[in-house]
């Protein structure tokens, strides 16, 4: 599916289903150096099962049309714009990593855009470790390389992937490697220098979904403490043995802990 924002053309993943106005919208965003894809499993899972489905590529990644935006703010007000440009009502947002706290940052900032909100791998603050910056200014390939190093539990680095024969931080490395020059770096500064997440957490009216890796080294889980006690209506899941790549990782265990947030299914199907 098509859309545009301020001029822009953005891209979402639909399920492969045509929207429908009698649904409620999901709309899921990816983190740094990520799109639509990373939701594969969990976006085309509910867009069969009663929801209208919105996988955003963000600008400048994937197939939405630039330049990356360098603030969380500056997402979660481009989040909005996408949920009014579809046409949607208030939809359950949900959001990995930097996506989290733009998901988080977008409820807060605009209370009718989001019914509920799911984070996946957040941490607030979300600092990024120095050499990791460094490496993405330089459009240095071991920054893609630290991440995955990072981003993946121990048993998944080798093997583990659902589907035979698949590589997870393969695919990950193909996927990172795709991202236009400078757009790492923009994404996890915009990661780094954000400090709102607990003012927005306070804010929060709607209900909250907080799902952790184990393992996660990017976002640790104990990282994520404070956010989940400024949350008014949180409850929260950590996957045993999962890093920061949960919806990969772990897919299956994600798609469950979002369909027990989100209830039955709308449509009964």
């Amino acid at each position: 599916m098509r859309l545009a924002v301020a001029g822009r053309g953005v891209y979402a993943y639909t399920g492969t289903r045509a929207p429908d106005p009698a649904l409620p919208t999901m709309l899921f965003v990816h983190g740094a150096a990520g799109d639509h894809g990373v939701f594969a499993l969990q976006s085309r899972y509910f867009a069969w099962h009663g929801w209208n489905v919105l996988a955003v590529d963000l600008p400048g990644h994937g197939r939405s049309e630039g330049p990356a935006l360098d603030a969380v703010a500056a997402i979660a007000d481009w989040i909005a714009a996408v949920v009014a440009a579809a046409g949607a009502r208030a939809a359950v947002l949900v959001g990995h990593s930097l996506g989290s706290l733009s998901v988080l940052e977008c409820a807060a900032r605009h209370p009718g855009v989001a019914a509920r909100i799911a984070l996946l791998g957040p941490a607030a603050p979300m600092p990024v470790a120095e050499d990791l910056l460094a490496a993405a200014a330089r459009n240095d390939h071991l920054a893609y390389e630290l991440i995955n190093g990072w981003s993946y539990g121990p048993l998944s680095q080798l093997g583990g992937n659902r589907n035979p024969g698949l590589w997870m931080p393969g695919n990950s490395m193909r996927l990172m490697e795709r991202t236009q020059a400078g757009v790492l770096s923009t994404d996890l500064l915009a990661c780094h220098r954000y400090d709102g997440g607990l003012a927005a957490a306070a804010a929060l009216a709607c209900p909250a979904l907080v799902i952790m890796g184990e393992r996660d080294v990017m976002a640790p889980p104990r990282n994520a403490q404070a956010l989940i006690g400024a949350l008014k209506d949180a409850r929260s899941v950590t996957i045993p043995g999962c890093g920061h790549s949960l919806m990969v990782e772990q897919p299956d265990a994600v798609l469950d802990a979002l369909r027990r947030f989100v209830g039955a299914s709308p449509a009964g199907r």
